[in-house]
């Protein structure tokens, strides 16, 4: 039985999609939900995987080639790997070949993963059939692991083209690399807001030391208490940020053509910067999140955007973003409007200065904040006003729980 593989429906923001990657060619047997295509549109990267068992048997639309929403993409011909399951089967209880048995213990899904995290399938507890080891199961044994390894495991992908170019002693070499869709977008985008936008950013200083202090004190009962979830220094800025929308609607706004539209919820995009490039996903409603509630969906987006696995869902609309350049070790930076946004809070690095308090030279942990905003819709008292707020909340944290 024939099956048209089709583009998945996208959303009403997002035009049509590009073929980015074919994992499987004319011919090649698939078995259900494993992945057949990547699709990439400006916001995130499609899988679109295989609908039964059966064999790809033609590709209409080949990489590079622009797809619209629920196109069709390739044929499938399904049923074609069902009569080889039995003989598959067979081989497993047989035990005649251990490496067919430990290979086919491992879904095609659940290898694609082990490979590209480089991970060791005889590590990961498989809770499939006769044990065998499911994507689930890999992605299970990832999310477990300390956080330090994650990193390490995803250097070396990061870095992998600059190790492809084999230059000899005098040589200058060039390499050309097609830019992708994603950051082709970002890059329009970001353009566009500072041609069709009046961006001024207003800059402030924060001291962290409460902050820091609070932190370390809870740290460890907090985790202990929230199943784990670590308590880091962005839920303190989404609940002050929250707090400053709340008295400063104008900033929490957007421009819709000639129309201002004021926003009753606060949704804060939380940047996340990935390989493939800059994502924002959306906090929906941080009014009502605690800091456990923030700093658990911040790790899950990081997570998830680590292994291209952030949703179109999770990027649909936002009243408001917070961008973090400290992480990367940033003092200070002009962030760029997230259209159709009308400001953007930037953090930076956490860096001890002598400050000068009640006489005395001190050193304290500062922090320079920058807000960019568009002086169309928000004017500088008002931008200011809201900066000084978020400021004098992180100083005294006490004032987030009294919301004073």
């Amino acid at each position: 039985m024939s099956i048209e593989i089709k583009a998945p429906t996208f959303p009403e923001s997002v035009a049509d999609g590009t073929v980015a990657t074919w994992h499987k060619q004319p011919g090649e047997a698939c078995v259900t939900d494993e992945l057949i295509v990547d699709i990439e549109t400006d916001k995130v990267v499609l899988e679109v995987v295989a609908p039964a068992d059966g064999v790809l048997k033609e590709i209409l639309k080949g990489e590079g080639d622009t797809v619209l929403s629920e196109e069709v993409l390739a044929i499938f011909a399904a049923g074609a790997v069902a009569s080889a399951a039995p003989a598959a089967d067979t081989a497993s209880q047989s035990g005649d070949d251990a490496s067919t048995t430990d290979a086919e213990k491992v879904g095609p899904a659940a290898r694609k993963l082990i490979d590209e995290n480089n991970l060791d399938a005889s590590q990961i507890k498989g809770t499939g059939k006769n044990g065998g080891i499911t994507k689930e199961d890999v992605q299970s044994y990832l999310n477990n692991r300390s956080a330090a390894p994650a990193p390490a495991a995803a250097a070396p992908k990061a870095a992998a083209p600059a190790v492809t170019l084999n230059v000899a002693a005098g040589e200058r070499v060039e390499k050309r690399v097609p830019m992708t869709r994603l950051r082709a977008t970002i890059a329009k985008r970001l353009v566009e807001a500072q041609q069709n936008a009046a961006m001024l950013t207003t800059y402030n200083e924060v001291n962290m030391k409460p902050v820091m202090e609070l932190r370390k004190q809870y740290k460890d009962l907090f985790e202990k208490t929230h199943n784990g979830t670590r308590l880091g220094f962005m839920s303190f800025f989404v609940k002050a940020t929250t707090e400053a929308l709340k008295r400063f609607p104008g900033v929490n706004a957007s421009l819709d053509g000639s129309d201002m539209v004021y926003h009753g919820y606060q949704d804060i995009g939380v940047a996340v910067s990935t390989e493939r490039g800059l994502m924002v996903p959306v906090l929906r409603d941080t009014d009502s999140m605690s800091l456990a509630d923030v700093e658990a969906t911040i790790a899950d987006f990081g997570r998830r955007g680590r292994d291209g696995k952030l949703g179109m869902d999770d990027m649909q609309g936002g009243t408001f973003t917070i961008t973090n350049g400290g992480v990367f070790g940033s003092l200070m930076s002009t962030p760029i409007l997230n259209p159709p946004q009308t400001a953007i809070l930037g953090m930076h690095k956490i860096q001890e200065r002598p400050m000068a308090v009640n006489g005395q030279v001190v050193i304290l942990p500062m922090m320079y904040l920058a807000l960019s905003y568009d002086h169309r819709m928000i004017d500088g008292k008002e931008a200011v006003q809201f900066l000084v707020t978020i400021k004098d909340l992180l100083e005294d944290p006490a004032r987030l729980l009294l919301e004073v």
